[in-house]
Parts: structure tokens; C-alpha cells; sequence
């Protein structure tokens, strides 16, 4: 069994009800009513269409990449730091 890597997807939208119709992309993991945007995981290797796809959507005003694989989780070099 191969684990697919993912990317998280902070789609920004118009219209809440026709961000439903966005887990056709990929799935949807929350949808946020009062600030108007849809999180949603797609499949990395298909990542750049998915996103040009979600773009041109009429309901769709910008969408932004997950930065976890920017963030550092090596917190034991962090504590050794501070000790000192």
C-alpha cells in the first residue's frame, strides 16, 4: 500500500453553497461560513492543475498553499538552544 502525499489548499470563495461542488477536486476538510473559505486536501503530484482548475472558477477569488512543508518540526535542537 502507497501512501499518496497531500496538499492542503485554503481555497478563498463568493459563494459558500457552490463551494460545495469543490470536493469534486480533492477532499473537503472544513468550510468556513463567516470568513468564506473551503480547506481542502488534494494529491501532490497533481497539485498545479488541481490548483489552475480551482482558479478559474467564477466562484473562487484566490487560493493559497499550505506552508507545512516550509515549517521546521525538529523541536529537540529548539529545547538544547534555550538551555543554554
Amino acid at each position: 500500500m502507497d501512501i499518496v502525499e497531500r496538499l492542503g489548499l485554503a481555497v478563498w470563495v463568493k459563494d459558500i453553497k457552490a463551494a460545495r461542488s469543490l470536493g469534486r477536486m480533492g477532499n473537503i476538510h472544513y468550510i468556513s461560513k463567516r470568513l468564506k473559505y473551503v480547506y481542502l486536501y488534494v494529491d501532490g503530484k497533481t497539485a498545479d492543475q488541481v490548483i489552475h482548475r480551482i482558479e478559474r472558477l467564477p466562484y473562487v477569488q484566490r487560493v493559497e498553499r499550505s506552508q507545512r512543508t516550509n515549517i521546521s518540526f525538529d523541536f529537540a535542537k529548539n529545547k538544547r538552544t534555550q538551555q543554554a
